[in-house]
């Protein structure tokens, strides 16, 4: 039997000083200062935390992780305000000597200039390019790029949805070895955030990916991995159920939901809304478009969860949201809708009613405000409807989507609190959330408070999270992070 002391601690909200008794990985007493350490025995590991905070370890329920291990790999075009940019930061790379570009970040959806292939040639001559976009539903590429994979390029140089998903698996196929050492490094950085688990929908399949990880051992996070169509019929014979353990992971790796994506993205101009987003008159889906027809995504969701998968659907704008709440309610069963940025009012009511998750991705907010403001206006009032949705009583769930936004659950619940950021007044602040609905919402149904008899999966902060402005929540100092009671990031020495 293993016995950790954490003593000294405080807990959020109420500055009482206590000690938490951890053993065999489980919290076993939360006593007053000094109490426990009557009851544990003799020899017991003891760390003094000093009056730092403690809460349940941080989940982020949105992720792509092999592709937001690869992003600090890739040419950085967050900054890059207009095609003529981007093509000229490319351009700076092949004069380097690069043999091939890959590049991630760019949003094209306010600059001022159109990308095309030509204006990639002209930067990059025979080196193939391939830039993703920042939202993983585009990637812009050349015509060098095109041979290599075998695409056929439209005039504008851009692969949307359907063909950019099959595109971005092949820059994801590299070396399991090396794949899984840029998977640990990130891992790692999400330890230093407080982070104990993520789901992650990369659309690979991911259980032996997460398996072999988790056997190797020092795997920090906990994983339930999502399953996309094209690996249901496989999942299914299998028996693969969400929730279950994947044996031989330590408890470590879960299965998730079976992940479908129903619409596109705001960036792109492809979720789908019931109105036309403005300048694409005349387009062939001037308000975005269904990716999964009703008729078929009814029968498929249907066949996920009478196999024990529950839906994770992907829904971003109004039309798509309220197309996959008929779904749910068809089919009668439960499950999440994954980013749920544009809403009617009336389908706040359904989401409470039919028991949905809202997983949802407040940074988001932050970066497409602007872009909401033109392709959404008169609409934003019912963007990113966090407040709405909880006072509806429907269950929140936050995440980043990374690398579409970092990988740092502070970040997502400084925007879900403040609803701004760089300085700039706060956006639809009607839409925000108290940060005591944020932190529980961000800690996979363990609450906000840390309690007898749990998993030891921990946050040591140096600051009150319940007192803290939003730019601390943002950048929360986290001095330690516990898995099952083993320290898995620590600032200090025990």
């Amino acid at each position: 039997m293993s016995t950790l002391v954490l003593a000294g601690a405080r807990l959020p909200g109420t500055g009482r000083s206590v000690d938490l008794v951890i053993v065999d990985g489980r919290v076993a007493e939360i006593a007053p200062r000094a109490e426990a350490s009557v009851s544990a025995p003799a020899g017991a590991e003891r760390v003094e935390l000093d009056g730092r905070f403690v809460v349940p370890g941080l989940h982020d329920r949105h992720v792509h992780l092999s592709q937001w291990a690869m992003v600090s790999r890739r040419l950085d075009l967050a900054g890059a305000e207009s095609a003529a940019a981007a093509a000229a930061l490319v351009g700076d790379a092949v004069a380097r000597g690069e043999t091939e570009v890959a590049g991630f970040g760019y949003r094209d959806a306010l600059w001022p200039d159109a990308p095309s292939a030509d204006l990639l040639d002209g930067a990059s001559g025979d080196v193939p390019v391939v830039l993703v976009a920042a939202d993983l539903h585009a990637c812009w590429l050349n015509r060098a790029a095109a041979r290599r994979h075998g695409v056929e390029l439209p005039a504008d140089g851009i692969l949307r949805e359907q063909a950019c998903f099959a595109l971005v698996r092949e820059l994801d196929e590299v070396a399991d070895d090396v794949l899984d050492a840029w998977v640990a490094e990130a891992s790692v950085r999400a330890a230093a955030r407080g982070v104990v688990g993520v789901v992650d929908y990369e659309m690979r399949w991911n259980r032996d990916d997460w398996a072999r990880r988790a056997r190797g051992g020092g795997m920090p996070l906990r994983v339930a991995f999502g399953v996309y169509p094209q690996h249901l019929d496989r999942a299914i014979a299998e028996g693969l159920r969400t929730g279950e353990v994947v044996e031989g992971t330590g408890g470590k790796v879960t299965v998730g939901g079976a992940k479908v994506i129903t619409d596109g993205s705001l960036n792109t101009r492809t979720a789908w809304c019931f109105d036309p987003y403005p300048g694409l008159e005349g387009h062939a889906h001037p308000a975005g478009l269904a990716t999964v027809p009703h008729e078929e995504l009814v029968p498929l969701m249907r066949r996920a969860h009478a196999a024990g998968l529950a839906p994770a659907v992907h829904a971003i704008g109004d039309r798509a949201n309220a197309r996959v709440l008929d779904a749910f309610e068809a089919v009668g069963c439960r499950g999440s809708i994954e980013h749920a940025q544009l809403l009617r009012r009336d389908d706040v009511a359904r989401f409470a009613r039919l028991g949905v998750v809202a997983s949802v991705q407040p940074e988001h907010a932050m970066d497409d405000r602007d872009v909401a403001d033109r392709y959404w206006a008169g609409r934003t009032d019912r963007a990113f409807m966090l407040a709405e949705l909880q006072a509806a009583g429907v269950e929140l769930a936050l995440g980043s989507d990374a690398p579409v936004a970092p990988l740092d659950p502070w970040v997502a619940m400084a925007a879900a609190v403040g609803r701004a950021r760089d300085g700039r007044e706060p956006w639809h602040p009607e839409q925000a959330i108290d940060v005591r609905a944020a932190l529980p919402a961000s800690t996979n149904g363990a609450g906000a408070e840390v309690r007898s008899g749990g998993v030891a999966d921990l946050a040591v902060l140096e600051l009150d999270p319940y007192g803290a402005s939003v730019e601390e929540l943002r950048t929360m100092p986290v001095a330690a992070t516990f898995l099952a009671g083993v320290a898995t990031h620590s600032t200090f020495t025990a």
